[in-house]
């Protein structure tokens, strides 16, 4: 169904259960719940995963300094769910070796057992028989699937002859593997279109506002058109996010379960920095505690990232502060590259919606995730708190478990080795010569629908020819596309890579204004608004 006939059918049925946020969390249960025929509506007030779940730092990794906290649970599931995510979506999660630079040898030797029984907080940097110890657990979790090689280490030689850029003051460097998450956003709506695909009982709404409730009714509101409508549902599925006290706030519940973190990146444009990572991320911890990744983003590098307790999510921006503390850090590890601003060409920032915490620091602060309950009226309502980007599927899993239980119905199917969007049949055309084509890169084994729509005609965008005419009119009318912005920002890699110009942006409005059917004046607001956009949130002028 299409946004109108969703609207027009939720007039006449409301559905069993109302998830109210877009993002990775909501997005993970909406497919487990349609997988199960549950009836379900999907809806965020902004477009999906525009919030927290897009301001990632892009990796799928299973937190090994969580080790350190006693976090042991939490680490097991993400290094298998870090598995399956690079099994399931092979397309857009690819398994990445992960070098530690390391300058001490017994650093942390004490700390570390310290801060595993709660008596210390004081951050320390560790050295290499603490971070080997680690990786040898780590390894130990992800042994069984084989999904990744295990770790290994390297003298000062050997690592400095592999990365001749490498600090030289560097003792040790420690390297293993985690996966790299090459589009979050578009891994989120390759979700929400396979639980569609489910069928009529799965239904998602991007740019609908949580209007007003009263009793067992709740009126939400289409922002395009100000249409409202009412639904009665069964239960509502809070997955807010950052925002989840906010929304229950609105529910008429006044709780306290957020107490987010900011985390900020730099996207950088230097082919220096891009050639002494190679195809490595660097994970890097400084003295203070906090942990900096340099990773590679195709010719790119992204930097990141912070940890800064924050009051308002809708504040969350990059700020010069931390591009100071980005650029010391990426000076400690590769001394002799300079970096400067200009070559910074997009900046993002969002929160992590950890569970409120009387913690000291950040650090200590869990990445678990956890299910609050509450009741409004005789409606159940589940806040899904904490939680990491790489373990959604298990936390989605276990929210449809206590959902199916609430409705009484037994669970049918599961997703553990369900293969996501473009992920299907991938290994088999990989290497086909569609496999070696652009649109196998960027959509994976959906590359084959693009083709069949394009019917022969392979016009190039003027002003972006690695990109066609056909292709982003595909986008438009089959991935849900309300506004310019989702297709800069969600649908395409164009302003991550630097590759935004206003002519562009123009050329882009005039495609989505004959798919859309805007007017002048509402391309020129959209045109507009995303020029807004790219300034006030990621630093882009053009």
């Amino acid at each position: 169904m299409n946004r109108q006939e969703i609207l027009t059918s939720l007039k006449s049925h409301s559905p069993t259960v109302l998830i109210i946020g877009g993002g990775i969390n909501g997005v993970g249960t909406f497919l487990d719940l349609a997988l199960n025929g549950v009836d379900v509506l999907l809806i965020d007030r902004s477009d999906f995963c525009s919030g927290a779940s897009a301001a990632s730092s892009h990796m799928a990794h299973g937190g090994i300094r969580y080790l350190e906290n006693g976090e042991f649970r939490l680490v097991r599931e993400a290094v298998q769910e870090r598995n399956r995510m690079i099994e399931n979506a092979p397309h857009i999660v690819r398994s990445l070796p992960t070098t530690i630079p390391i300058f001490k040898f017994w650093s942390g030797l004490v700390n570390a057992p310290l801060k595993f029984l709660g008596w210390l907080d004081k951050p320390s940097e560790r050295g290499a028989f603490i971070i080997k110890v680690g990786l040898m657990l780590y390894d130990a979790f992800t042994r069984a699937q084989g999904t990744v090689p295990p770790h290994c280490f390297e003298g000062r030689v050997a690592s400095l002859k592999k990365f001749p850029q490498l600090n030289p003051d560097t003792r040790y460097t420690a390297t293993y593997y985690d996966g790299s998450i090459f589009s979050p956003e578009r891994f989120t709506v390759e979700l929400i279109l396979d639980a569609e695909a489910e069928g009529p009982h799965a239904r998602a709404l991007n740019y609908i506002l949580l209007n007003e409730v009263n009793e067992d009714k709740v009126f939400l509101q289409d922002e395009l058109t100000g249409q409202t409508f009412e639904l009665s549902p069964h239960l509502i599925i809070n997955a807010a996010g950052p925002w989840i006290d906010q929304v229950n706030t609105d529910l008429g519940l006044a709780r306290r379960y957020i107490g987010g973190t900011k985390g900020s990146h730099l996207v950088l444009d230097h082919p220096d920095l891009r050639a002494a990572v190679g195809e490595n991320e660097f994970f890097f911890e400084n003295k203070d505690g906090r942990i900096v990744l340099i990773f590679p983003l195709l010719d790119k590098v992204i930097v990141g990232t912070s940890d800064i307790p924050i009051k308002y999510a809708d504040e969350a921006r990059c700020t010069e502060e931390e591009v100071d503390y980005f650029f010391e850090m990426i000076g400690r590890v590769f001394p002799d590259i300079k970096i400067e601003r200009k070559q910074i060409i997009f900046r993002f920032s969002g929160v992590r919606p950890l569970e409120y915490s009387h913690a000291k620091t950040a650090g200590q602060i869990t990445r678990d995730h956890s299910i609050k309950e509450d009741q409004f009226g005789n409606m159940p309502i589940y806040s899904l708190v904490g939680g990491k980007w790489t373990s959604y599927r298990a936390f989605s899993e276990q929210v449809a478990d206590k959902v199916l239980s609430f409705l009484q119905r037994t669970r049918k199917a599961d997703t553990k080795q369900l293969p996501i969007g473009g992920g299907r049949d991938y290994a088999l055309m990989k290497d086909t010569p569609e496999g070696k084509t652009p649109l196998f890169i960027r959509y994976g084994s959906r590359c084959r629908e693009i083709t069949a729509y394009q019917a022969g005609d392979n016009t190039p965008l003027m002003y972006y020819p690695d990109m066609t005419r056909r292709e982003i009119i595909f986008l438009a009318e089959k991935e849900k596309i309300v506004h310019l912005d989702d297709l800069i920002l969600r649908r395409s890699l164009m302003a991550y890579l630097g590759n935004l110009t206003r002519p562009l942006i123009d050329e882009l409005a005039d495609i989505l204004a004959e798919v859309l059917g805007w007017s002048d004046t509402q391309k020129q607001a959209e045109v507009e608004r995303v020029i807004k956009i790219l300034q006030d949130r990621h630093e882009v002028y053009l």
